[in-house]
């Protein structure tokens, strides 16, 4: 009888040694996790990050496109996972430079000014052309690419740190559509990849990327596919 009731104890002891040292080996690894999205983000525990949104083309008084507000929802969501807070700013109302706090700007220049901004200081090879009333076209590196309504549609990704060497840099994320479903997309891209663009381009790499929303009028944001990284390009001046 003692013999059984030893052995049963050990088990338990045994049990309870494997099932601690497997809860510390996936909190260890979900530590790391954490710690690598909030580098990537320049979002460590208790920080800021500007959230900064432009105004609806469609109607007169300052509202933000619902796109755009499902885009900035997926957004928070992440900067919630990091254990940082979201500031959401109008592009107008915007007033800090580069490197203190993460900003993440969402919009194309035509609503957003400070998107417009950012394009000319830190994407000075991009150029937006408007025709009337239709989409923007993308002219990169002598390469059009216009936007056919629900059919095929651009948008810029880019993650830069505009010249600042510091470590503790924060990051400049810029989201660049044509339309305000390709915002929500390139958004939702981020949030699903971040992980794989870290790994390409490093924690604290600087990176502008091409994307195409394909068909949005069927499947909303969720179909996108990767086109070029276009960072040498979008970062040159054209001579």
């Amino acid at each position: 009888m003692d013999e059984n009731l030893r052995e049963i104890v050990l088990g338990l002891v045994a049990a309870a040694i494997t099932a601690t040292a497997g809860w510390l080996a996936r909190s260890s690894l979900w530590r790391r996790k954490l710690r690598r999205k909030q580098r990537f983000f320049g979002l460590p525990e208790n920080s800021s990050c500007l959230l900064v949104v432009n105004k609806d083309p469609a109607v007169d008084e300052w509202t933000v496109a619902p796109n755009d507000v499902f885009a900035l929802l997926e957004l928070s969501a992440l900067i919630k996972e990091c254990g940082a807070r979201a500031d959401v700013v109008a592009h107008d109302a915007a007033r800090q430079g580069f490197g203190e706090r993460t900003e993440i700007c969402v919009g194309g220049p035509v609503s957003n000014e400070r998107m417009a901004a950012h394009l000319r200081s830190l994407l000075p090879g991009v150029s937006i052309l408007r025709d009337g009333e239709k989409p923007t076209t993308f002219l990169i590196d002598a390469e059009r690419y216009p936007a056919e309504k629900g059919l095929v549609e651009y948008v810029l990704l880019a993650r830069l740190t505009a010249g600042q060497d510091r470590e503790d840099a924060r990051p400049v994320f810029l989201i660049c559509g044509q339309r305000g479903i390709t915002n929500q997309a390139a958004a939702r891209y981020l949030v699903r990849h971040h992980v794989r663009l870290a790994r390409r381009h490093g924690p604290n790499g600087n990176f502008c990327l091409l994307l195409k929303v394909v068909n949005s009028q069927a499947y909303g944001p969720d179909v996108v596919e990767l086109v070029a990284d276009v960072t040498r390009a979008a970062r040159t001046a054209p001579g």
